[in-house]
């Protein structure tokens, strides 16, 4: 398949814009509770009350909804909770062993630009794959990240077999994004089986530790934040105040 090439991905801020706070949620995140805090945190950045925002989680067990997401590609509706969740895209999975990274940032101290943005999100997973020695890749007819599998038979049309690693699915308000991406560390990936995700079906879904990496989410978190810090400036820690949003 073809690789899609990526655009100008600076998506540095605007001179004298503060850096952006980095926090990293205990336990599980209710996906509710995590709705309600990035539409409040949005508001607050677009107001210039709250600093710009990652926020890492985990999610129990649960199916999302896009605004594309088409009802026959939920197969197992009964299988785990199903929360619409505003963004654009299609059906996705959150659960534990996958790190979801929601992104709120103010494109107008930065680019008002969605289609470069993306590019950034997207070259940000692809630069923290890449300190495990995993090529992640674009494609120009799939979203999300992907990589290939020489280990298994190639695709009926002789290319190569790939499964996607990470997701992406954003929304923006008044310029302000909220959602983000979502990576594969160690989940249960029989649990995407009871969605087509992304409304793509044909093609598998893989993790760092079922490429045969023993990644931690704590590697992650290091690889993320480093990989972050070059595409889109510099990243301050929270303090401690995430455990009051953990469920």
């Amino acid at each position: 398949m073809a690789e899609r090439q990526s655009l100008d991905t600076t998506f540095l801020p605007l001179p004298g814009a503060g850096p952006v706070t980095w926090e990293i949620a205990p336990g599980l995140v209710s996906y509710p509770d995590a709705l309600a805090f990035m539409e409040e945190r949005a508001a607050a950045i677009r107001a210039g009350r709250e600093s710009e925002l990652v926020w890492l989680v985990e999610h129990a067990a649960l199916y999302t909804a896009g605004t594309s997401a088409k009802r026959q590609d939920l197969l197992e509706p009964g299988r785990f909770p199903v929360f619409d969740a505003g963004r654009g895209g299609e059906y996705t999975y959150h659960g534990p062993g996958q790190r979801v990274a929601y992104v709120m940032l103010d494109l107008k101290r930065r680019r008002p630009d969605v289609r470069v943005f993306v590019g950034a999100l997207e070259e940000w997973i692809i630069r923290t794959l890449a300190r495990f020695n995993v090529r992640g890749e674009r494609r120009e007819d799939r979203v999300g990240v992907w990589v290939t599998r020489p280990d298994r038979p190639p695709l009926a049309d002789g290319s190569p077999a790939e499964d996607k690693i990470a997701a992406i699915g954003i929304r923006l308000r008044k310029w302000v994004s909220f959602h983000g991406i979502a990576i594969n560390v160690e989940p249960d990936l029989s649990h995407f089986s009871g969605i087509v995700p992304c409304g793509i079906a044909g093609h598998g879904v893989t993790s760092l530790v079922d490429l045969g990496l023993p990644v931690t989410m704590a590697d992650l978190d290091i690889a993320l934040k480093g990989a972050f810090a070059e595409i889109f400036g510099p990243v301050e820690t929270a303090a401690a105040e995430a455990e009051t949003r953990s469920a």
